[in-house]
This record gives structure tokens, sequence and C-alpha cells, in this order.
């Protein structure tokens, strides 16, 4: 068995799936059907994809593994992050604390109102 193809070879558009088929019981149902998530990854960035989930995670073990440096590697997982239409990083930004909020945090811990740590937690966005 193939596996499925997500890009047009003619003109490169995301092809449609349109026909299911179960060949236990002859079941054949036509429509328009979504792929999931990972149809429209590449077969390289599905096979990194694999490589990744049965490393753990672990950027380190995936270097030995495929003979590829810690950046590419990097940039790889960057690739397939944006392919499924998030930005990397972007949740490891802190939200911005105001100039207002920042001023009023450090009167209260001036005024003993909140601790040194939860002033650091609140400035770093991260609300107590």
């Amino acid at each position: 068995m193939n596996n499925a193809i997500n890009r047009c070879p003619v003109c490169q558009n995301e092809l449609l799936i349109t026909r299911l088929h179960c060949e236990t019981c002859e079941t054949t149902l036509e429509g328009r059907f979504v792929g999931g998530p990972f149809a429209h990854l590449s077969r390289e960035q599905l096979d990194f994809l694999m490589t990744f989930i049965r490393c753990e995670g672990k950027l380190s073990r995936m270097e030995s593994e495929m003979g590829l440096s810690y950046p590419t590697l990097r940039n790889r997982l960057h690739d397939v992050i944006r392919a499924l239409g998030y930005e990397p990083g972007k949740e490891e930004t802190a939200p911005e604390v105001t100039e207002d909020r920042r001023r009023q945090v450090l009167e209260d811990l001036d005024r003993g109102k909140i601790s040194a740590d939860a002033a650091m937690r609140i400035l770093r966005g991260e609300e107590v």
C-alpha cells in the first residue's frame, strides 16, 4: 500500500480526500474528508516527527541517530511547527506588563503587600 500524496502533481495545490474504503466489509464512503493535522506534512517532516517521538523529544538523541547537528534538527523542528500552523517560541514570550502595572507591583513590594517572589512572577507575566 502506498502513502497518500497531499499535493497535486500538476499545480501543487492541496488535494482533497473524497473517497474512503474498508477492505474488510467493502464499505465505501464518498464525500469531502479532512486528512487530520498531519496530512499536509511532507514525507520528510513525518519521518522527522516519528524520530522526534521515538527519541522522546530529545534532540541530543536525534543528533546521533540522524547524523545531523543540533541547529539543523532545531530548524527542522521549527519547519514542522510552522507547517502545523504555529509559530515556534510564540508561547515562550511572556505577556507585556504595562508601565503602570510594573509601578504598582514595585509599590506593593515596597509596602510589604507582596513578596519579592510574587513580584518577580507578576513582572514575568505569571500573575499570582
